[in-house]
């Protein structure tokens, strides 16, 4: 039962701090979420919005800052 808390604390602090990343980028002038190649289309009664470029670019930021951890680790 230690482990899972520890687990729950470790996610949590991780949560706390990209919830104040997001916080810090959204006052920046960074256009991520209205990048070209996001989707957006607008019907008359409906929304749909997929940001695709900004997932990919998300992911190759987290994928190399994973990759990086893992190399400092060993």
């Amino acid at each position: 039962m230690s482990e899972i808390g520890k687990l729950l604390v470790f996610f949590g602090i991780i949560l706390l701090l990209l919830g104040g990343l997001f916080l810090v980028l959204g006052r920046t002038s960074l256009p991520l979420g209205r990048l070209p190649g996001d989707i957006l289309y607008r019907g008359k009664r409906t929304t749909f919005y997929f940001p695709l470029t900004t997932s990919i670019i998300l992911s190759v930021a987290l994928s190399l800052l994973l990759y990086v951890i893992g190399r400092l680790r060993h």
